[in-house]
């Protein structure tokens, strides 16, 4: 553990960020897993305001530095390509 004065406050500001960045992470992969599910069950209007709202929130993420920004836009063309398929066969 930490002896001084600034390095105890940057442990304890790191805990914090690393805790912010989790919970930003695991709300990425539930909005991702809802587009993915709407797709799957063939609702194209619930799949499309799910990837407005996976889009938004992964571009905020990116924004924020928690993932790459090259990873946000992967992600955000990965879903849009399936639901773009989803479309043409349904």
């Amino acid at each position: 553990m930490a002896n001084h004065k600034s390095a105890l406050k940057r442990h304890k500001q790191s805990e914090k960020r690393a805790a912010r960045n989790r919970a930003v992470k695991t709300r990425i992969k539930t909005v991702v897993k809802s587009v993915r599910n709407a797709i799957r069950e063939n609702d194209q209007e619930a799949a499309s305001k799910a990837l407005a709202l996976a889009t938004s929130t992964i571009d905020k993420a990116s924004t924020k530095g928690v993932i790459h920004w090259k990873k946000a836009a992967r992600k955000i063309s990965r879903l849009a390509k399936a639901l773009n398929a989803a479309k043409q066969d349904a």
